[in-house]
């Protein structure tokens, strides 16, 4: 079938795109249900506490990047790039790639509007999560669910986290920093991913085995053998977290002497838990540890075999019904997997 038109609607996290906005952004990520599970008439005072404590340190954070998030523009990169090869993989039909944000512009509500206006007679809610939890991708489709009032029908891919070229893109980024390292010996490859509480993971989340299994998949598509491990990072609040922590995986290998290969394995753009965190507070660590070479491989963002993943990804899931991954992987015992309802 030809002559449609196609929504796609990239959904990610969304970043403050000035120091104004920090405070703001803040407050709508930690009155988000999904981040604290607090009674609606509890969770907005506490996250406006919570925002206003944290707003003087992250614009600081914000400021090593020039101001404000490069997320939004990392993702209209990726968001002409699709566009562009869907354009090409989908003859007749007329293709839009289209950003919602959940805690900052553009927020679902606004781009739920614009959906609409466009008028498609096709929607595919893709998230630029690689890995389900309902703390990104479940909060991000439960909003546009409330916000969308459009025509179209809906398909939606709830996680990719094994896939071809998406696994491929990381293990040719991974090579291609090691070389330009100078191939270090006895190298550890680190992949770090954004941490979430141990409660959310014992609650059904698929999250953490989703990360594992991209990793191992990833480190077996490398040549040689690779000494790899899963590590999680941005801890932050008193509840505990799954682990282990990044920070302290760079303190372990620095004590072993061992040079570390640290891999970006859950965000597919620069933003400030790769462009800060990684790139400045844990290398840090890392000098000060005395670790002899700290390389960090670049997020995905436009690699050409990532965004043709994604149009693969997008291809197939508009030629099925509903909800569904993209077939690369199959969770098995988590009850908050969207599939599993």
């Amino acid at each position: 079938m030809s002559g449609r038109k196609v929504a796609v609607v990239l959904f990610n996290l969304g970043g403050p795109d000035g120091p104004r906005s920090v405070e703001p952004f803040l407050f709508n990520l930690f009155n988000d249900p999904a981040i604290i599970g607090l009674p609606d008439f509890i969770r907005p005072h506490l996250a406006r506490f919570i925002s206003r404590r944290r707003a003087p340190g992250a614009r600081g954070n914000y400021a090593l990047m020039g101001g404000g998030s490069p997320l939004l523009p990392e993702t209209r990169k990726q968001a002409d790039a699709l566009q562009a090869l869907l354009t090409t993989a989908l003859p007749g039909d007329e293709v839009r790639c289209f950003i919602a944000m959940r805690y900052w512009k553009p927020l679902t509500e606004e781009t739920a509007a614009r959906v609409a206006d466009f008028g498609p007679d096709e929607i595919l809610l893709l998230p630029l999560y690689p890995q389900f939890s309902t703390t990104t991708t479940g909060s991000s489709l439960k909003a546009w669910r409330e916000a969308y009032k459009g025509p179209g029908r809906s398909r939606t891919v709830c996680c990719w986290p094994a896939g071809e070229s998406f696994l491929a893109a990381h293990a040719r980024l991974i090579e291609q920093a090691y070389e330009a390292a100078g191939r270090p010996a006895k190298a550890r490859l680190l992949f770090s991913a954004h941490g979430l509480p141990e409660k959310v993971i014992k609650g059904g989340d698929p999250y953490q085995a989703q990360v594992e299994a991209t990793a191992a998949a990833v480190a077996a598509r490398l040549s040689g053998d690779w000494d790899w491990r899963v590590s999680y990072q941005s801890r932050v609040g008193p509840m505990k977290w799954i682990g282990p922590n990044t920070e302290d995986e760079i303190r372990a290998a620095s004590k072993e002497g061992l040079p570390l290969v640290i891999v970006p394995i859950a965000f597919v753009s620069e933003h400030i838990e790769t462009l800060v965190e990684l790139d400045i507070e844990y290398a840090e660590v890392a000098k000060h540890e005395g670790c002899p070479a700290y390389i960090r491989v670049p997020a995905l963002g436009v690699d050409s075999l990532f965004i043709a993943g994604l149009a693969g990804v997008a291809t197939q899931a508009l030629r099925r019904e509903g909800l569904d991954s993209d077939g690369s992987y199959r969770c098995a015992g988590f009850g908050n997997c969207p599939r599993a309802a």
